[in-house]
């Protein structure tokens, strides 16, 4: 809306502008910028230049004098003075007509700003008009960085002071631009995205205070609950991942859950339906079959959780497969149809280069209309247009048609495996599988969830990526105690509470793995007041390609999970699990961390000490032992002290008549040692 007025926004400058709480005080200046902010008298920004509190982004200069005068790039138009009427700011840009409306909400543990709209002020110079807004920056602060910063959070910490900006919906988008100690906070909108929402949310305050104050901001915006689901007694708890569940086989997996000390239990949706997207059942499954697997669990004292994919549709699904394929799936690229194409045509001319499809194996896929059509290759013709050559045409169940020069190819968004093709997030097929699964899991009893594919969603991933999760989540009920999840955006904070689990490693590859992702991730996500899941952990009996799923590999992974008081999935395979001979070992050494974990026997000092990623533990007699490796053929074997006294523990993989022994004194070690040599 224009608005033919002149606002004259007026102040002195010395009148700064200053929003308080209990816990801060935000002062900016009537020129356009945070002058300080202050938790119980203690400065937290930190100055070099001077940040303007807002901006405004265009792709390049819209205003026709502008465009005359710079480049045409991506420029930023900085908020050169603000007035303050009640609690609402007006705000004007250096080289734009724009006036920003920007409402302040000062609750006594926090303060939010919300864009309400932009107003716009008509010069009679030249040719004006209204310009696009790319991008608004709602807040900047120059925050200095303290001990700890939260990437996912927002947020940056030490032992007394805590400041976290963070955005009260996930159509704010949220981000931190680190300079050596001094972090940029910023929060704002996209156009793409829309310029409206609940906007940004301040906290400054006492460390012990934030997560308090983090909940109370979810509960007044109608949030999820993350910091609740953080402080759950169920929120270290590891879980057993079945593997081609039945209710044949439901009670010997849960036989072996309960071996390994586990109380939550996981069923990944491929074992009940054979499509992701409609969830069509499988043969021999039925809403009642699922929902009698999960009664089983609770029954043996456990509690059941779902492994989904979400945000994309399998190309077995009547989404994708047929001669009337869905229209709201997702598009990466598109072309134009150079020459008319036969229904019996294994040669494609497009106009425009080919390079911005996508080549890879499994990837080469093309839509006409309501046909799939699949490339092998492409080359370049005299005329400067391109062939695809090696074409398969009516994929997936599409109908072989002709069609006139001018038609548009689109490519499907493929995934990663290639199995799927991610959705359009703009339509509404996001609900509609989303209400599918909230039917399955209230009506089953599920009880916690894990958001698999994360990833798979377009662009912009800030938004979409919990946008997706957000639209899943709503439909849950109850609403997850926890959930996991395998990409985190900043929204997702308050969805995801705890973090994601890695994909598998094998056995020989464990203990590097870990050290290069999983403990790194460990201690960066403890930063945001979140654990991440130390799994997954694949259980592999020993064979000849690998030595298989140990006890001593168990021992390192939990102990690195308890050090961070995080959980461990573990993959249920009964037929692994029946191959192994160690398998009871493995289970009574998964028991025995994760008793020590729910029941809290070890000390602080000791879970400190058990983070080193090159020192190994295990326990014995509820007893933590340093351990090392001394022999690791078919008779695997770890040194320690036992009683003041050398001691070794052995047995042998294949052999489940050698289970673990334990021999104690310099003589019996020596002989041991020996023998082996």
């Amino acid at each position: 809306m224009l608005l033919l007025i002149f606002i004259v926004l007026s102040c002195s400058p010395n009148n700064n502008i200053v929003f308080s709480n209990e816990d801060c005080a935000l002062t900016i200046s009537p020129d356009g910028y945070a002058v300080s902010l202050k938790v119980q008298g203690e400065e937290c920004l930190d100055w070099g230049e001077k940040l303007p509190l807002c901006e405004i982004m265009q792709e390049r200069p819209y205003d026709n004098e502008n465009f005359l005068m710079f480049p045409a790039k991506p420029r930023r138009f900085p908020s050169d003075h603000i007035e303050r009427r009640g609690d609402t700011l007006f705000v004007t840009f250096r080289d734009t007509w724009d006036i920003a409306v920007i409402v302040a909400d000062v609750q006594p543990h926090h303060i939010g700003f919300r864009l309400e709209r932009v107003d716009y002020r008509i010069d009679d110079m030249g040719v004006k008009r209204q310009t696009e807004i790319d991008g608004f920056a709602l807040m900047q602060l120059p925050v200095h960085r303290r001990e700890h910063f939260g990437e996912w959070l927002n947020v940056t910490w030490d032992a007394e002071t805590a400041v976290c900006l963070m955005g009260a919906d996930e159509k704010t988008r949220i981000d931190t631009f680190r300079e050596g100690k001094k972090l940029k906070m910023y929060a704002g909108y996209e156009h793409q995205v829309g310029m409206s929402g609940k906007g940004a949310v301040l906290i400054a305050c006492q460390t012990d205070k934030l997560l308090d104050n983090i909940d109370l901001v979810e509960e007044y915006y109608g949030m999820p609950r993350g910091v609740q689901s953080r402080r759950s007694p169920e929120y270290r708890w590891s879980y057993y991942e079945l593997r081609d569940v039945t209710l044949d086989n439901i009670d010997e997996h849960i036989s072996w859950a309960l071996k390994g000390g586990f109380r939550t239990m996981v069923i990944y949706y491929p074992d009940f339906a054979w499509t992701c997207g409609h969830f069509l059942w499988r043969d021999g499954w039925d809403m009642a079959t699922l929902r009698k697997i999960c009664e089983r669990i609770y029954a043996a004292g456990l509690i059941p959780g779902l492994h989904i994919h979400y945000s994309k549709v399998s190309v077995d699904d009547p989404y994708v497969r047929g001669e009337s394929p869905d229209s709201r799936l997702n598009y990466v690229a598109e072309r134009v149809l150079a020459r008319q194409l036969g229904p019996a045509d294994t040669e494609i001319c497009i106009e425009g280069t080919p390079e911005v499809l996508r080549t890879e194996k499994g990837r080469r896929i093309l839509r006409i209309r309501d046909e799939f059509v699949s490339y092998a290759e492409y080359e370049q013709l005299p005329d400067g247009s391109w062939k695809l050559t090696g074409c398969e045409r009516g994929l997936w169940g599409s109908k072989p048609a002709a069609y006139k020069a001018g038609e548009h190819l689109r490519q499907p968004d493929m995934d990663d495996w290639p199995r799927f093709i991610r959705i359009d997030q703009d339509t509404s097929i996001q609900q509609e599988i989303a209400a599918r699964l909230g039917e399955i899991y209230s009506e089953c009893g599920f009880m916690f969830v894990y958001f698999d594919g994360a990833e798979d969603v377009p662009m912009p991933y800030w938004y979409n990526v919990s946008r997706s999760q957000l639209a899943v989540y709503d439909q849950l009920s109850p609403a997850p105690i926890f959930a996991e999840g395998a990409l985190k955006s900043h929204y997702g904070w308050h969805i995801l509470s705890r973090g994601n689990a890695f994909d598998l490693f094998r056995p020989e590859k464990l203990r590097p793995a870990m050290k290069k992702y999983t403990l790194r991730c460990a201690s960066q996500i403890a930063d945001d007041f979140t654990s991440v899941d130390f799994g997954w952990v694949d259980y592999l009996a020993p064979d000849s390609t690998t030595v298989g799923m140990q006890p001593d590999h168990f021992s390192y992974v939990f102990s690195k999970a308890l050090a961070w008081d995080a959980p461990v999935s573990v993959m249920g395979k009964l037929d692994q699990i029946t191959a192994s001979a160690r398998s009871e070992d493995n289970f009574a050494v998964m028991h025995a961390w994760e008793e020590a974990k729910n029941e809290g026997l070890l000390t602080e000092a000791q879970k400190m000490m058990l983070r080193d990623p090159d020192r190994e533990w295990f326990l014995y007699g509820g007893k933590l032992y340093e351990w090392k490796l001394i022999s690791e053929g078919p008779v695997r074997a770890f040194s320690f002290t036992l009683d003041g006294e050398p001691a070794i523990v052995y047995w042998d993989i294949f052999d489940e008549n050698v289970p673990m022994t334990i021999i104690k004194g310099a003589e019996k070690c020596r002989e041991f040692t020996n023998r082996k040599k």
